[in-house]
């Protein structure tokens, strides 16, 4: 038999983020504790994201008013058919985009017009694999991972290019796994914007990355 607090524990982890809320706002400190554990990763990922390399020293300060946010809020929180995480990533992202417009970083970003296939959206760039030298996936050989540190650093760099909206739809839907119509209302916009967001944001990650691309492409 568990002891009590390591059954109350089990209990908390079981709990999906919407029931940990609704039980932090009557007044268990223990559910938030569990909640913050188990999110403050990827939010703070996607905030430092989001801010990009120029603004990333205030990344910190984004993310902890995000969470003021969040605890602000917790009597008043109601799901409403919507993922605790979907209205979380919400608050950090409205507050990370009132960060570079105040920031003066804004990048005016009416839809282009051209490529209309929409289906580009729903392929992320790391889909494509390099041929791996080796088979021994535990110990890859020195040459790739020097090879997808590389990858890393300019992938980063072609994020922080992106326009503010399409960087954010990038990382809300890539990183995050949030459903368009989850970006659509994190970012007050329509389904069709959202999706011309991240079809335009793929086309240009995809240029920025072309060099590595070439090499992960099958035959490559």
């Amino acid at each position: 038999m568990l002891e009590p607090d390591a059954a109350i524990a089990a209990l908390h982890e079981a709990m999906p983020d919407e029931a940990l809320m609704r039980a932090f706002a009557d007044g268990d400190s223990r559910a938030f504790d569990v909640l913050y554990g188990r999110n403050e990763g990827a939010l703070y990922r996607f905030v430092r994201r989001l801010l990009g390399a120029r603004f990333s020293a205030e990344a910190d300060e984004v993310f902890q008013e995000t969470w003021f946010r969040i605890v602000a809020a917790r009597e008043s929180f109601v799901p409403q058919g919507a993922r605790w995480r979907t209205w979380a990533f919400t608050i950090a992202h409205n507050l990370a985009m009132d960060r570079l417009r105040t920031s003066g970083r804004e990048v005016a970003n009416a839809a282009s017009h051209g490529d209309d296939d929409a289906d580009g959206a729903a392929h992320g760039l790391g889909r494509v694999r390099r041929p791996g030298r080796g088979n021994d996936a535990a110990h890859p050989p020195a040459e790739d991972v020097a090879f997808w540190r590389a990858a890393g650093r300019r992938l980063l760099h072609c994020l922080d290019e992106l326009p503010d909206d399409q960087r954010a739809a990038f990382l809300l839907h890539n990183d995050e796994g949030l459903p368009v119509e989850a970006i659509a209302q994190a970012q007050q916009v329509n389904f069709e914007t959202v999706r011309s967001r991240l079809r335009y944001g793929l086309k240009k990650l995809r240029v920025c990355m072309a060099r590595y691309l070439q090499v992960m492409e099958p035959g490559a």
